[in-house]
């Protein structure tokens, strides 16, 4: 399941919050978590380290905005983050794992969802790739406030070979 989707809300919070609260990188995790997509590629590469695959996120928790999301994006959510992706720097292959949702919701059998929002207009170099049935797709001229929703089925690789930081948006939780 993928869509794209839009929502209507006041994003400034989230383009001004202090992300240096945070700092982390996937490849830790990744290839341990997936490793249908790294094992016939000999692994992660060794050229993704910790300063190319950084990024800043916040976590959000204000019920109202659990709810004026959800209601817009048609998601029981569940968790609200913002990221802040440097130049320079990618996420790597994957498909989201919803490893807090699995892990605190173990039986709920509804499908887990992602939506990631778009926090600005798009600039050059700012991309998602992102599969669909063995396809794969560019995410690019977007504006603020528009992204896509996916659940598990889908590999994306975020990447910011831009000269300003890529914000966005990820709402997670189950599909309504």
């Amino acid at each position: 399941m993928i869509k794209d989707v839009k929502i209507d809300y006041d994003l400034t919070k989230f383009l001004t919050a202090d992300y240096t609260q945070h700092t982390g990188s996937c490849i830790a995790y990744q290839p341990k978590d997936m490793p249908d997509i790294y094992e016939p590629y000999g692994g992660m590469p060794d050229t993704y380290v910790l300063e190319n695959t950084t990024i800043h996120q916040l976590w959000w928790t204000d019920e109202q905005m659990f709810k004026t999301l959800g209601d817009q994006l048609g998601i029981d959510v569940k968790s609200i983050s913002t990221i802040k992706q440097p130049c320079g720097s990618c996420v790597t292959r994957h498909r989201d794992f919803f490893f807090k949702l699995k892990t605190e919701y173990p039986d709920d059998e509804r499908t887990m969802i992602r939506a990631n929002i778009y926090l600005e207009d798009w600039e050059p170099g700012h991309y998602i790739t992102y599969e669909i049935g063995g396809e794969w797709y560019n995410s690019t001229h977007w504006k603020a406030g528009e992204g896509w929703m996916w659940d598990s089925n889908h590999e994306h690789i975020s990447a910011n070979a831009g000269l300003k930081p890529k914000y966005t948006l990820q709402v997670s939780g189950f599909l309504s």
